[in-house]
C-alpha cells in the first residue's frame, strides 16, 4: 500500500472570502495496487470488502429463503395444524395469506440489505428519480439508464435457478401426470 496525495471536497464551505472556498489543503489517502501494477479505487476495495460480501451472501440466503423457505415452511406448519385429509379452511387462508405477507416481508428486508450494501460500496444512488413517462420528451437527450444494483443481479439469479430446478424436478422425478400412466 502506498499513500497518494488527492484533493478532497469539503462537504460545510469554507468562508466566501478564502482563495480555496470548500477545498481542504490536499491530504495522504491510503490506495492499493493490484498485481498487475493498476492503482484500485476506494470504490473498488469496499466492492470486495468482507462486510460487503457478507450483505451479498445474506441477500443470496434470504432469496432463497423467499422463493423456497416461506413457501415450504408454510406448507409444512398448514399440514402440522390439519388432522385429517380432508382440512377446514384455516390451512388454506394460512398458506393463502402467509405467502404474499412473507414474501413482501423478506422482500422489504431484502431492500434494506441492497440499500445498505449500496451505501457502504457507494454505488446508491439517493438522488430523486423521476419515472420515465413523467419526464417532459425535451428533458436529457441521453438514455439515463439506471444500474443494476446487487439484489437486481442476486433476485434474475435465484429466480433463473428456480426455474432450472423446477424444471429438472418436473420432466425428471414428478412422473406422468397421466391416468393410468
Amino acid at each position: 500500500m502506498r499513500l497518494q496525495r488527492v484533493r478532497v471536497r469539503d462537504r460545510v464551505p469554507a468562508r466566501v472570502s478564502d482563495r480555496n472556498a470548500g477545498y481542504r489543503p490536499s491530504v495522504a489517502v491510503p490506495t492499493s495496487t493490484t498485481t498487475s501494477g493498476r492503482t484500485r479505487t476506494r470504490r473498488e476495495r469496499l466492492l470486495w470488502s468482507p462486510i460487503a460480501l457478507l450483505l451479498v451472501l445474506l441477500m443470496a440466503l434470504g432469496s432463497i429463503l423467499m422463493w423456497i423457505g416461506l413457501p415450504l415452511g408454510l406448507l409444512w406448519v398448514a399440514s402440522a395444524l390439519t388432522e385429517s385429509s380432508r382440512p377446514s379452511l384455516g390451512p388454506y387462508l394460512l398458506v393463502f395469506l402467509g405467502l404474499p405477507v412473507g414474501m413482501i416481508v423478506i422482500g422489504k428486508a431484502l431492500g434494506t440489505l441492497d440499500r445498505i450494501h449500496g451505501r457502504i460500496t457507494g454505488r446508491l444512488d439517493d438522488g430523486p428519480q423521476r419515472a420515465a413517462w413523467l419526464q417532459s420528451m425535451r428533458d436529457e437527450r441521453g438514455p439515463r439508464r439506471r444500474t443494476r444494483s446487487v439484489l437486481d443481479t442476486v433476485m434474475i439469479v435465484s429466480v433463473a435457478l428456480a426455474l432450472v430446478a423446477g424444471a429438472i424436478w418436473f420432466f425428471g422425478f414428478a412422473g406422468s401426470l397421466l391416468p393410468g400412466a
